[in-house]
């Protein structure tokens, strides 16, 4: 499952996909960022990693079962127009993607970030879970729910 289309979140799905054959989902509205992985490896410095094929589009409300684990798909732009963060209620458990970070927040600097957007989703969509929910971001550290509520600079009010 793919939380956003920069390079460092999707440049490998087409060759994980190709030696499990596992199918990959994205949010469509990150389609023109993953047509521009070249462009993003050129930035980096970096080779052109292959184009993924994306198998299924989720959206917000979306919920994808895999094994024994439901995946809640939240709809969270901001970082980039196609953010999605997962959140797992079984396991008390949120794969945030560069939404959210223990301390900080996703930048909104690149192609398809906006400021105000990614807080209202993080407002909106993430803090409204339980305190106790384990953040999994894209980088770093996990953190809590009710941490990032108490101590995260870029979410007072």
């Amino acid at each position: 499952m793919i939380t956003h289309a920069h390079i460092d979140h999707i440049g490998g799905a087409q060759k994980l996909k190709q030696e499990t054959g596992a199918p990959v989902y994205m949010n469509d509205n990150d389609a023109e960022l993953k047509k521009m992985l070249g462009v993003q490896a050129a930035w980096l410095g970096v080779p052109e990693p292959q184009q993924v094929d994306i198998d299924v589009s989720i959206k917000d409300g979306d919920r994808v079962v895999m094994g024994a684990a439901e995946l809640h798909v939240l709809h969270t732009p901001g970082h980039t127009q196609g953010s999605v963060s997962l959140w797992l209620p079984s396991e008390g458990k949120l794969v945030a993607g560069d939404t959210l970070f223990r301390d900080s927040i996703g930048r909104t600097d690149l192609p398809g970030g906006d400021g105000r957007q990614i807080l209202r989703s993080i407002h909106d969509k993430l803090l409204t879970l339980p305190p106790e929910t384990v953040v999994i971001p894209g980088h770093g550290d996990n953190t809590t729910i009710g941490r990032e509520r108490q101590f995260n600079p870029f979410l007072s009010l």
